[in-house]
């Protein structure tokens, strides 16, 4: 029976489903936690196992940016940097601590994603909280957005209440 349940979950394991904020649709992917894709650009997503980085390959993804820190229960950085270099990846981890972020988070982020060699870029972090954080940041700061825009995209790509006053604060408090 369980033979038989495995190959069906395995050809499952990538359902779409449309939400409607600026192109961003969630999915079900094999080995992460949260995943939601703004059309080609990006995706943010949650924990992400090793067995997943092949995966995101295939769907056409150039890079991987990591935004948790290695210390977190669950997070395999050294494994997953290797996973994504054997699978022909580009990997950045930029560990942010909510609590005390480093004052070049910001813009080491932005590089990264808006790199061209690196896009469309996979972003993640346990929940997809702190990954969609930046890419709310990034839209304001770099492509020009409102914050409201910026917002109501980042709350699509699954910014949750916990990193949603980190970016409204940054945002109100940095100038362009």
């Amino acid at each position: 029976m369980q033979s038989q349940i495995l190959p069906a979950i395995a050809a499952c394991a990538l359902t779409i489903v449309s939400v409607t904020a600026q192109g961003v649709t969630k999915e079900t992917v094999a080995g992460i936690s949260t995943f939601a894709r703004l059309d080609t650009t990006i995706a943010c997503g949650g924990a992400t196992s090793v067995e997943a980085v092949p995966e995101l390959k295939k769907m056409g993804f150039r890079s991987i940016v990591n935004v948790r820190r290695a210390s977190e229960a669950g997070a395999d950085v050294e494994a997953e940097g290797a996973a994504a270099k054997a699978a022909g990846l580009r990997y950045v981890h930029l560990p942010f601590d909510p609590q005390s972020p480093d004052p070049m988070l910001i813009d080491n982020f932005i590089a990264a994603v808006t790199a061209p060699e690196n896009q469309p870029a996979y972003i993640h972090c346990a929940a997809g909280g702190r990954a969609a954080a930046l890419w709310m940041i990034k839209r304001w700061k770099a492509d020009g957005w409102d914050e409201q825009r910026a917002l109501d995209e980042a709350i699509a790509l699954g910014l949750n209440e916990r990193f949603q006053p980190f970016a409204v604060n940054y945002i109100r408090t940095h100038t362009r």
